[in-house]
């Protein structure tokens, strides 16, 4: 790929520190600078080798970073998006985009009049797995698809984050913008459109507060449907013991059935199987079972970011549209 990509990170949280740093050193890439607030957090990234800034705006005019990832509460993806596309870096953003549309919409302002190189971090669109299903359906293994369904759950309890020594913003809703709905979802969302080629279009939701005790939804369920009129369902949830059945994904065909079982998520492996519709016996399919979505995304991002004919696969605006689903689903239920 040639000279290695210089990154920067605004926001070393545990998701920063335990899957992204790695994902960079593991591409070959380097992490040059991190952007924190925190003590602790600026301590662990110089211990990296990385420098350490408190405010954004420093990391922003470094020289020497190329490429920034954010991954910092919802609430604060804006302000970074904004201070750094006027800096000319490339940026990576986490999902969801924001915690609200309106932010979300002036991100997209923002890296249309700079010229950014902007992508939201969909890290699930680059799991190796989910790159041979995509492949399978396109070349017909299971006939003209008719749904796709989805389970992504986990147990998030209030003192969750207590383990990494910081604040659970993911139950705060002015931080994170609502609960499971808006931070699992949104995978779901964009992996449809990444596996069938065409976005949801019709959407409707359910979201619960059963079992955790905090102010955001701690469960939901998605039902919508594309424009050629594929179904989708989602359940998402933050109420899953995690030693449970609770990652799973399948795309049902006229012709087969296609199931993924426990790749979504910021880890390498899962399995792939294919079930024929007509004899119903299943196959294993192959794919890369020791590259993390987090590593792929970094390979790609930096692809891209060295081949500029490699963005067409990153679009704002349909990131966009994801988060107008999520803003619809929300607005469906107040």
């Amino acid at each position: 790929m040639g000279e290695p990509v210089r990154w920067g990170i605004v926001g070393y949280g545990w998701v920063a520190r335990d899957y992204m740093a790695p994902g960079i050193r593991a591409a070959g890439h380097r992490l040059v600078a991190v952007a924190d607030p925190g003590a602790t957090a600026r301590a662990a990234a110089e211990a990296q080798g990385a420098r350490a800034y408190v405010d954004l705006i420093d990391l922003a005019a470094d020289p020497e970073i190329e490429a920034v990832y954010v991954a910092t509460p919802n609430h604060l993806h804006r302000g970074a998006v904004e201070a750094l596309a006027a800096s000319g870096k490339a940026i990576l953003c986490e999902k969801p985009m924001a915690a609200s549309l309106s932010d979300a919409e002036a991100m997209v302002a923002a890296v249309r009049r700079h010229g950014t190189f902007y992508g939201t971090a969909f890290d699930q669109r680059h799991h190796p797995a989910h790159r041979a299903l995509r492949d399978a359906i396109a070349i017909g293994r299971i006939g003209t698809v008719t749904a796709v369904r989805i389970v992504y759950a986990c147990w998030l309890h209030r003192d969750w984050a207590a383990f990494a020594g910081q604040d659970n913003w993911r139950i705060d809703p002015l931080k994170a913008g609502g609960g499971a709905l808006m931070d699992l979802a949104p995978h779901g969302l964009d992996l449809t459109d990444f596996l069938l080629g065409e976005s949801i279009v019709d959407l409707a939701a359910l979201t619960q507060a059963r079992a955790q005790d905090y102010a955001v939804d701690d469960g939901a369920l998605l039902i919508g449907r594309t424009e050629s009129g594929i179904l989708a369902s989602l359940h998402v949830a933050y109420n899953c013991p995690d030693v449970l059945p609770r990652r799973r994904l399948e795309v049902v065909g006229t012709g087969g059935l296609l199931t993924a079982i426990d790749t979504m998520g910021q880890v390498a492996g899962g399995t792939l199987t294919l079930t024929d519709g007509a004899t119903g016996s299943s196959e294993p399919l192959a794919f890369d079972a020791a590259a993390s979505p987090f590593l792929e995304q970094v390979r790609a991002f930096g692809a891209a970011l060295r081949r500029p004919a490699e963005r067409d696969a990153y679009s704002a605006e349909r990131d966009l549209h994801t988060m107008r689903l999520l803003a619809r689903a929300y607005d469906a239920l107040s």
